[in-house]
């Protein structure tokens, strides 16, 4: 017997995306409901790595202080011929870049290693703190759409439930289910002859739980001759990974590891036991034709796997979610529909370039160059150089844009707010909300207009000023001046400057003639900002 049940979005799938999606939908008030056919959360350690943007990401989602608490800096790699160690080098050395520190700008500037389950833990954990839960043990078997929106038919238990929904979105994996009844393509390839083992295991042995150790006869370090375990924190395991060619696959069995890391390594004394999760991997590299149709959005490996080679799979899903999270929310809340547009708009041109630079990563693993001369400053690895410039949502009025430009990632910096309490930028984006940097001696004005217009519970807006300026409750005291170099505003001159960062951290607006900044940023958010039921909205590029 069936059950109809309504929410304005559906989230199938409860892998990182998923839960990402999941978690900014609950804090915008937004009615969701989000399903797995699996039994539990995912348990595996797959996507250990999480990139700098990343963390960013989950600084704004509140849930940065359990990530780091229960991660590590990522490790150095440590190379053996038999029991001898022949080198230790850090992650920055193997991708030939300098050690990264923080700056102002950068707090995050490294990797960090946390098992993935222990990410969608951490996910799952900050959703139930929001009130909202994942329901397991329950599938999407059918949907369809209309032009209000999608009805789906979803079983557990054998029970079928028909779902109405203004949304869905598929988090369901490069299998998914969703792209599939739609009949979007998977371009690309599979890389027919060769094969992953990745596996989390306890080891016996003299290993530490603080290196990469590449287990090898030789110390040759080429992806045939080595047998890897990864010290995964917080947790008695490791992560085994050895790659093998199609035609030699051993049992996934804890005898045929142990069997392979002693053929691979001439070692005895490492002995694996207690295999909690094992899996073969065979690589793609493919991108779905499109990331939306109609009411319905692809996001994560529903939307684009490939190879595993820079660990930028999970961050990547991390990312499509954090995109459209915001997006969904505004035009849920009355933004125009055109807005959901911007979506595959933005994240397909990433997925592309995402797809050819781990497909170079991973054939260097291989024996090709050195990942170095690939990876260049390390920020494409740490997705920090990542950008949505060209966007409709990019506007740069400046004359002559150089540097941090619209559709970059917004810089952090230390700074002052309210009786001179320190703070930060990153604090003050967090939230669902956008946050309007306003530099100058007509600063105030616009505070003023915004915050008595439509737009001021969409909007917060900050007066960044210099110590023997700030006086009024939403300044911004930029004591040591890293705000005005991080986004590049001369500190000399009174002119008015105006910088409106997304809900998702990266810069939608800078402003030029000073005349007519504060139109063009009430030009900006008619695209963007909630402006009734109706959804009608103004076309994107109106104003390019």
């Amino acid at each position: 017997m069936s059950q109809s049940h309504s929410c304005l979005v559906l989230i199938a799938g409860a892998g990182p995306a998923g839960l990402t999606l999941a978690c900014d939908l609950a804090r915008r008030g937004i009615s969701f409901r989000i399903v797995d056919k699996a039994d539990r959360l995912f348990i595996g350690s797959r996507g250990k790595g999480l990139q700098p943007r990343t963390l960013e990401v989950f600084h704004d989602l509140d849930v940065i202080d359990d990530i780091i608490a229960a991660g590590a800096p990522f490790p150095g790699f440590r190379c053996y011929a038999g029991e001898q160690v022949v080198w230790d080098r850090s992650l920055a050395q193997m991708i030939g870049i300098r050690e990264p520190v923080a700056t102002p700008g950068v707090p995050y500037p490294s990797a960090w290693i946390i098992p993935q389950w222990r990410t969608d833990e951490v996910l799952h954990n900050r959703l139930i703190r929001l009130g909202r839960n994942v329901e397991l043990s329950t599938e999407l078997v059918a949907f369809e759409q209309d032009a209000d929106g999608v009805t789906a038919t979803l079983v557990r238990d054998g029970v079928q439930e028909r779902v109405r929904a203004r949304y869905l979105v598929g988090t369901d994996g490069g299998r998914s289910f969703v792209r599939k009844e739609l009949g979007v393509g998977f371009e690309g390839e599979t890389f027919e002859t060769e094969r992953t083992i990745i596996g989390d295991v306890r080891v016996d042995g003299p290993l530490d739980h603080d290196h990469c150790h590449l287990l090898t006869r030789a110390g040759g370090i080429s992806s045939p001759e080595r047998f890897s375990l990864w010290g995964l924190p917080g947790t008695e395991f490791f992560q085994l990974v050895a790659n093998v060619s199609s035609d030699d696959v051993p049992a996934l069995t804890l005898d045929a590891m142990q069997a392979m890391l002693e053929a691979r390594s001439g070692r005895s004394d490492i002995r694996l036991h207690d295999l909690r999760w094992i899996s073969l991997y065979r690589v793609n590299v493919r991108m779905a034709e499109r990331f939306r149709v109609g009411r319905v959005f692809l996001a994560g490996d529903a939307a684009h796997v490939h190879s595993s080679a820079g660990g930028q799979g999970l961050n990547a899903s991390v990312q499509d979610a954090y995109n459209l999270g915001w997006k969904l929310g505004a035009v849920l809340a009355g933004a125009p529909v055109e807005l959901l547009d911007t979506y595959e708009a933005e994240r397909m041109p990433v997925a592309a370039d995402l797809l050819g630079i781990t497909t170079r990563w991973h054939r260097q693993d291989f024996g090709g160059p050195p990942a170095g001369a690939e990876v260049g400053s390390g920020h494409k690895m740490f997705q920090l150089s990542l950008n949505y410039r060209g966007s409709p949502l990019a506007w740069d009025d400046r004359a002559a844009p150089s540097g941090l430009r619209a559709g970059d990632r917004a810089p952090d910096a230390p700074c002052s707010g309210v009786g001179d309490v320190p703070t930060r930028l990153f604090d003050v984006f967090r939230g669902p909300h956008f946050t309007l940097l306003a530099f100058g001696a007509r600063s105030h004005d616009v505070a003023t207009e915004i915050n008595n217009s439509r737009h001021r519970d969409f909007v917060r807006v900050y007066q960044v000023v210099l110590p023997s300026r700030g006086s009024e409750s939403a300044c911004l005291i930029d004591s040591e001046g890293f705000i005005h170099r991080a986004y590049e505003i001369d500190p000399s001159t009174d002119a008015t400057k105006l910088v409106l960062v997304r809900p998702d951290g990266y810069i939608g607006l800078i402003t030029g003639e000073e005349n007519s900044a504060t139109a063009r940023l009430m030009r900006y958010l008619e695209m963007v900002a909630p402006i009734g039921a109706s959804g009608d909205g103004v076309e994107l590029n109106a104003s390019r």
